[in-house]
């Protein structure tokens, strides 16, 4: 069985047929997507699909969404993870973090925002004993440093979603408790890094993703330049999952049996609430 431990299947491009994609995906071995919101609008969404499909979910307000976001958004976060205390689909707070990447949200008044709602998210979750799920991108010494200002606790941990920081940082990540997230990424030719890391770094720290129905896998595309270029390429769904597996096994020289195996026992193991692990 394999987990996609990222996944927005209440996207809005799988509207036309979002229970035929995750059936699919079901019939090639993935078991469960983890549904991660990301603004307030689609808490509740979040959460039908995730029990419409015997999968899991997470609630949080998205960096690229915290432009939008108020105070209420945070009260009424806590007031559903408050409401949802038994629902053991409900997983983690995410998705969550800094994003400084986007020019739009490396203003000053931005950025300041955005770690507003990262850190109070973080206490949030600390409140509630809950896993984080948070969005990296040129923000993992940021990210980093709210976790030690809150003294994250390492037997609740998290996922850095789509990892794509240093050695050092994805250590850093790693004493905290969290695993870290591989998908499409790591099958560009040309992620190098990420490849190194993918190939290197403890197993039992992995998780895979596909982000869909953002971050296709490299075959997606016609071409590498067509990736670079930003050409037309098909739908990313939590289908494509077992393959990327596959790629990391390639990289790790394993069998993918076995990586499926590990993947999905750190997924159980960091939402042992629900597994029962």
């Amino acid at each position: 069985m394999w987990v996609d431990s990222h996944c927005h299947l209440d996207a809005p491009e799988f509207d036309a047929d979002r229970d035929v994609v995750r059936a699919a995906a079901r019939q090639a071995g993935v078991g469960f997507v983890v549904i991660p919101a990301v603004e307030r609008l689609n808490f509740e969404i979040a959460q039908k699909l995730a029990h419409q499909h015997g999968d899991l979910y997470a609630l949080g307000i998205h960096p690229l969404y915290v432009p939008r976001a108020t105070g209420n958004d945070l009260d009424f976060l806590e007031s559903e993870l408050i409401r949802l205390k038994d629902d053991k689909r409900l997983v983690a707070v995410g998705e969550i973090g800094l994003d400084y990447f986007v020019p739009e949200l490396c203003t000053d008044e931005m950025k300041s925002k955005q770690w507003h709602f990262y850190t109070a998210q973080l206490a949030i979750a600390k409140r509630h004993n809950l896993p984080v799920i948070l969005h990296v991108r040129k923000s993992a010494d940021m990210l980093l440093k709210g976790l030690r200002d809150i003294a994250w606790p390492k037997s609740v941990g998290g996922i850095a979603h789509a990892f794509n920081g240093s050695v050092q940082q994805a250590y850093g990540l790693i004493e905290f408790g969290f695993k870290l997230g591989f998908g499409g990424t790591l099958t560009y030719e040309r992620s190098r890094q990420i490849r190194r890391l993918a190939a290197t770094l403890p197993l039992e720290s992995i998780v895979l993703e596909t982000d869909a129905p953002d971050i296709p896998p490299q075959w997606l595309y016609v071409t590498a330049d067509d990736r670079a270029q930003g050409g037309i390429v098909q739908k990313n769904t939590p289908i494509e999952l077992p393959r990327i597996g596959a790629m990391l096994a390639d990289l790790r020289g394993m069998d993918a049996v076995a990586i499926a195996h590990q993947t999905t026992q750190n997924v159980q193991q960091l939402f042992r609430h629900f597994f029962g692990n």
